[in-house]
């Protein structure tokens, strides 16, 4: 219960903090409501007014002109009012869903791909686009409701109690029982909300893992089974869905009763009344004109409260989304403010300096022991070792993606991840797209004569003649149409196009061939007599060979190779 209430606080908090950002534009929609409701009065009023004065007091058609046309500007202002509140809210939340994804986007910086690698890619997608959207409701109606279903009723009841207290008091009696009603509802709506807002990422990452592994399934006869198991989450997704409507749908039908149920009291007492059956209070007093406006804003009485309580499912969809976007930015903040690491080591721009290093991971122990080392520029420098003695942790922590918890690093007198630097792992990331949308992945404005100066430093230029479109020649998800040394070294020409001093290599001749691997070594060597610095975890003597420094890396303690 109390890990339910930190993050349901947590999740309020981080509402709030976007609302500020649009407090202006909320206020806005506030006021235009305010100004509709008094249009809707006085709308009201003339109505009541025009009928008592034909039916009661039977004054000439020529006399009613000027209040007939007073009902002109009353609705024309109503119907720009409302426009108005619409538009406010909804500026109001483009702008908290714009600065939520500018959020999100830095959040995910601040992880790293390390950190994020334990989340699938499906889930994060939910969150930038479904998670996101579910936002829109609550700054667009909710938040602007919330004062309207206040300050609007406020206003009626003020006037009904001038005109008859009585029926003031049946409205103010009825009107609580909404807001009752709806909490208790609530209450149920933001569990099931929360259960929507999981489902709906575990079925995207149910789906999109089948996809991607769907030549595998095909060769070992498994189509049919994943097929079954997606339609299995589909159709969990849907229950959930579906209890999540239909709890929403019987919140609406509670309150339309027990408001039904308030205006047909106010319209007996207003009937009974005006016949005369009625002796207590103010009922003897009252005329066509006030019971007509009575019954005619009786239901504007309750009509901020009952869109209140439509948008009270966008309350509950918020909560659930952003329960998920304030852990995370939670968990940013503490790897942005490290307290053991906040300057680099003393390092010149010169050169590459960590000492005493120390890096460990949850369940997994301490995986850097006390690592001290410097790297001059344009230096090659290999680092060896077993598997999973450190070497890909040592990179990660050069390249920013992970802080250690104590030691100092400087990349060219700068904290890691302070300037750009260019990654290459085991296998490349390739997109489906033509090799100019792959080459400029890294490097947007990059000319055609750059790409192919850079194709042809990897020696890809050979290869890429020989395709009738040239550039635009279409390549498929993760370089399919392109052998592994061929979408490693086309991977290796980003690097030639990216404005950086800093290569960081992993296993980049890992799962190749004798052939593909001998390619991906010239392109490598070509790459290091450009003037680069290269750091290299491998286990392949040609690669080593490279390397101006070699250093062992075992049981997270470095030696000379």
């Amino acid at each position: 219960m109390k890990a339910i209430t930190e993050s349901a606080r947590r999740s309020r908090l981080w509402l709030r903090q976007q609302g500020l950002v649009v407090r202006p534009w909320l206020y806005g929609a506030v006021a235009a409501g305010l100004l509709q409701t008094l249009a809707i009065i006085t709308q009201m009023g003339l109505i009541a007014w025009l009928v008592h004065g034909l039916l009661i007091e039977q004054v000439p058609l020529s006399s009613l002109i000027w209040p007939g046309a007073g009902l002109v500007p009353a609705v024309l202002v109503r119907a720009l009012a409302q426009a108005a509140q619409e538009r406010c809210g909804q500026q109001a939340s483009a702008r908290v869903r714009q600065h939520a994804r500018e959020q999100l986007a830095a959040d995910w910086a601040a992880l790293g791909p390390i950190r994020l690698a334990g989340r699938a890619s499906a889930a994060l997608s939910n969150q930038w686009v479904e998670q996101v959207e579910a936002l829109d409701g609550y700054y667009a109606r909710y938040l602007p409701q919330q004062w309207l279903a206040l300050l609007s009723p406020l206003l009626i009841v003020l006037l009904v109690f001038w005109l008859d207290w009585l029926a003031a008091l049946f409205l103010l009696l009825a009107a609580p029982l909404i807001p009752l009603f709806m909490a208790l509802i609530g209450m149920s709506a933001e569990k099931v909300s929360q259960q929507h807002v999981l489902e709906a990422g575990r079925l995207a990452g149910h789906f999109l893992d089948r996809v991607r592994s769907l030549t595998s399934l095909q060769l070992f006869g498994q189509v049919a089974a994943a097929t079954g198991s997606v339609r299995g989450a589909a159709e969990h997704y849907r229950a959930v869905t579906m209890r999540t409507l239909r709890i929403a749908f019987l919140s609406s039908a509670v309150l339309e009763f027990f408001a039904s149920v308030a205006i047909a009291v106010v319209a007996m007492y207003i009937g009974f009344g005006l016949l005369g059956y009625i002796k207590y209070g103010p009922a003897p007093q009252l005329t066509l004109f006030s019971g007509l406006l009575i019954l005619l804003l009786a239901p504007e009485f309750f009509q901020p409260l009952r869109t209140l309580a439509q948008s009270y499912h966008d309350r509950a969809a918020a909560l659930a989304a952003a329960d998920s976007m304030a852990a995370l930015q939670v968990e940013a903040i503490q790897l942005v403010h490290p307290p053991e690491i906040s300057e680099p080591a003393a390092g010149t721009a010169a050169s590459i300096s960590l000492y005493r290093v120390r890096l460990s991971y949850p369940g997994r122990g301490t995986v850097l022991i006390d690592i001290s080392l410097q790297v001059a520029r344009g230096q090659v420098v290999a680092l060896t070792g077993p598997s999973g003695a450190g070497k890909s942790s040592l990179l990660h922590c050069l390249a920013g993606f992970v802080r250690p918890q104590s030691g100092n690093i400087s990349v060219f007198g700068e904290l890691p991840g302070q300037r750009p630097l260019a990654w290459l792992g085991q296998r490349p990331f390739l997109i489906q797209g033509s090799w100019a949308d792959n080459l400029r992945l890294t490097a947007p404005h990059a000319t055609p004569a750059q790409m192919l100066q850079a194709i042809e430093a990897v020696g890809l230029s050979p290869l890429l003649q020989a395709q009738q479109n040239g550039l635009d020649t279409l390549l498929g998800e993760g370089g399919r149409g392109l052998s592994g040394g061929q979408a490693q070294r086309l991977a290796l020409a980003r690097v030639w196009l990216v404005e950086t001093q800093l290569v960081l290599l992993d296993e980049p001749t890992a799962s190749l061939d004798a052939h593909s691997e001998a390619e991906v070594i010239a392109a490598l060597k070509t790459l290091a007599d450009s003037g680069k610095t290269l750091v290299i975890a491998t286990h392949h003597p040609a690669v080593m060979a490279l390397a101006d420094q070699r250093y062992v890396l075992n049981r997270g303690m470095l030696a000379d190779g």
